[in-house]
C-alpha cells in the first residue's frame, strides 16, 4: 500500500508541475523564475542536509561532474524547456518530455555502450510520430513556425535532462550520494541563471501576484524537493525502472489540467498522437522481467 501511494504521488506531483511552470509564463523572464524555484529549493534541500549531518564536501574529482550536472539538470533544460512555453501548452510539452525515457536508453547505448533493444527503437520512432500529429492536430491543419520553434524548445531541453541522467550515472562513481550531489549540482545551476540573468539587465524582483507566487512555491516545495525525495524513496523500495514508469503517467495528469485550465481542445488526430506517444514509451519500458538498472534522476 505504501509503494502505491508513493507511486501515485509521484505522478501527481510532477504531472502538476508542468502547468506551475506555465503559471509563471509571462509576467517576469523565465530566467528569474527558474533562479528563484532553485534558490528556494537549494534553501529548504540544504536545510535538510543540514539537519540530518548528510551534508558534506564533494571530492575535488567529482566537480566538473556537478557542474556538467547543474548545466544540465538545473540550468540549460530549464531554461529552454520554460522558453517552449510561449509556443505550447504545458500538456504538450509534458508529453514532448516523455521522451526522455526513450532518449535515456539510447543515450546509455552511445556513452556505456548499453545496447537497447528493438523495442527502444520501436518506442522512439512511435514517440516522434505521435508528437507529430499531436502539433499538426493542434492547428488543424499542417505545422506552423511557432509550434516547430517550441517542440523544437522542447526536445533541447529534454535532450539536456537526458544527458543530465548520463552525468549523473557517472557521479555515482564518487564516494556522493544522489541527496547531496543534487544540492551541489542544483546551486550551481542556480548560479548559472543568476549569471546569465545578470547579463540580460534582468531584475530580481519577482511579480507579487498569486498566480506566479504559488508556481514558485509549488515548483520549489514540492516539484523540487517533495517530488525528488519521494521518487528517490520510491525508487530504494520498488526499483528504478519500475518507479519509471511514473514518466509515462504524469503526462496524462499534465494534459488533463492542460484542458481545464488552459484550454485546450482536442482533436482525433490529437488523440491518435498521445497514444502513439504514451504506446511508445510503454513498448520501450515495460519489462516482462525485472532488470535492475542504476539509480538515475528522472524528474525535470
Amino acid at each position: 500500500m505504501t509503494d502505491i501511494l508513493l507511486f501515485v504521488s509521484v505522478v501527481v506531483v510532477w504531472g502538476l508541475t508542468w502547468f506551475a511552470m506555465h503559471l509563471q509564463f509571462g509576467t517576469a523572464p523565465v530566467e528569474i523564475a527558474i533562479f528563484w524555484r532553485f534558490a528556494l529549493s537549494l534553501v529548504l534541500l540544504g536545510g535538510w542536509l543540514c539537519l540530518t549531518g548528510r551534508l558534506r564536501k564533494p571530492a575535488a574529482a567529482s566537480i566538473p561532474w556537478l557542474v556538467a550536472m547543474g548545466i544540465c539538470l538545473f540550468s540549460g533544460n530549464y531554461l529552454v524547456l520554460y522558453r517552449s512555453a510561449a509556443y505550447l501548452s504545458s500538456g504538450m510539452i509534458s508529453v514532448i518530455f516523455s521522451l526522455a525515457s526513450v532518449l535515456n536508453a539510447l543515450n546509455l547505448w552511445l556513452f556505456f555502450r548499453q545496447r537497447p533493444d528493438a523495442r527502444i527503437i520501436g518506442g522512439g520512432l512511435l514517440g516522434v510520430m505521435g508528437v507529430a500529429l499531436l502539433l499538426d492536430g493542434d492547428h488543424g491543419g499542417g505545422l506552423q513556425a511557432g509550434s516547430l520553434t517550441g517542440v523544437g524548445l522542447a526536445l533541447a531541453g529534454t535532450l539536456f535532462f537526458s544527458l543530465g541522467n548520463m552525468v549523473t550515472r557517472r557521479i555515482g562513481r564518487f564516494d556522493l550520494d544522489l541527496p547531496k550531489a543534487v544540492f551541489y549540482a542544483m546551486g550551481i545551476g542556480t548560479l548559472v541563471v543568476g549569471t546569465v540573468a545578470l547579463t540580460q539587465g534582468y531584475s530580481f524582483a519577482v511579480p507579487l501576484t498569486v498566480a506566479w507566487l504559488g508556481g514558485l512555491v509549488y515548483l520549489s516545495v514540492f516539484g523540487s524537493v517533495i517530488g525528488f525525495l519521494t521518487y528517490l524513496s520510491l525508487v530504494h523500495r520498488i526499483g528504478a525502472d519500475r518507479a519509471g514508469y511514473t514518466t509515462i503517467l504524469s503526462p496524462v495528469l499534465a494534459l488533463a489540467v492542460s484542458c481545464v485550465f488552459e484550454g485546450t481542445r482536442w482533436t482525433p488526430v490529437m488523440l491518435v498522437g498521445l497514444g502513439l506517444v504514451l504506446a511508445g514509451n510503454v513498448l520501450a519500458f515495460v519489462r516482462h522481467r525485472p532488470v535492475p538498472v542504476p539509480v538515475e534522476v528522472e524528474q525535470a
